[in-house]
């Protein structure tokens, strides 16, 4: 697999998403993926507010999100079924503004696939809109697919065998946040200026119809959940190295 970073000029916010991509990438290879950076979609869409004070991105915080709770550091929301901070509002590199995720990032996906697919004439191809998590009990940042289209989210084990002859019985790969955090790795996090990587000869399968919930769980379902529900009573052993 190989991961084509493209650094660009600055987008501007409501320009053309589509011409954008196509000044800096002028050919697509069949069986190629293009990841694209929240950022810009939103920009592109008009998801840019003013931050005027602390309570206008609180309340926008809340306007955003499913749920949502203070916690030392940030607003802790759920969105669309992901679990983020301040329901993905970003201050970073947005030039004093506050700039929202996508209303509809799988359906952005879908269309912004479908003008490169005409414009290359090619008949598979990935979109992967790409945006940044925390993991639980780790540090720093890594990439997650906030929505995709054109291939399958998820690889499925269930029902076939191990090396041994050991059915599977739960395992799933997460292909759709796997391919983002490769993407973001490149793309980078700061200045580099970089919204957009191609990715190529990725083991993935190509589909014309994406489920978007394939990827969600129920959080009764969720094997941390007994963790989360009981960690603030349970005791902490330090670990003698």
């Amino acid at each position: 697999m190989k991961i084509l970073p493209v650094k660009t000029r600055i987008f501007k916010e409501k320009e053309n998403l589509t011409d954008f991509i196509l000044e800096h990438i002028p050919h697509l290879s069949e069986g190629s993926v293009l990841a694209v950076t929240s950022k810009i979609v939103s920009l592109a869409e008009g998801r840019v507010e003013k931050k005027i004070s602390e309570e206008n991105k609180i309340r926008l915080i809340k306007q955003e999100s499913e749920l949502a709770f203070r916690t030392k550091y940030v607003w802790l929301t759920i969105r669309d079924n992901l679990i983020m901070s301040d329901a993905g509002i970003d201050e970073s590199n947005a030039d004093s503004k506050l700039i929202l995720l996508p209303k509809n990032s799988f359906k952005s996906a879908s269309l912004i696939r479908e003008e490169l697919k005409n414009k290359f004439r090619l008949k598979r191809l990935g979109v992967l809109i790409t945006d940044s998590r925390l993991f639980p009990m780790r540090n720093g940042t890594v990439g997650v697919a906030l929505s995709y289209a054109g291939f399958k989210g998820i690889k499925e084990y269930v029902g076939k065998k191990d090396l041994f002859g050991r059915p599977f019985k739960f395992q799933r790969v997460d292909i759709a946040d796997s391919l983002a955090t490769s993407a973001v790795l490149t793309m980078g996090e700061g200045n580099e200026s970089i919204p957009l990587a191609v990715i190529e000869d990725a083991p993935i399968t190509f589909t014309d119809k994406v489920n978007p919930r394939e990827l969600q769980i129920s959080i009764k379902e969720d094997v941390y959940q007994p963790l989360f529900e009981k960690i603030h009573t349970l005791k902490w052993k330090k670990r003698r190295d």
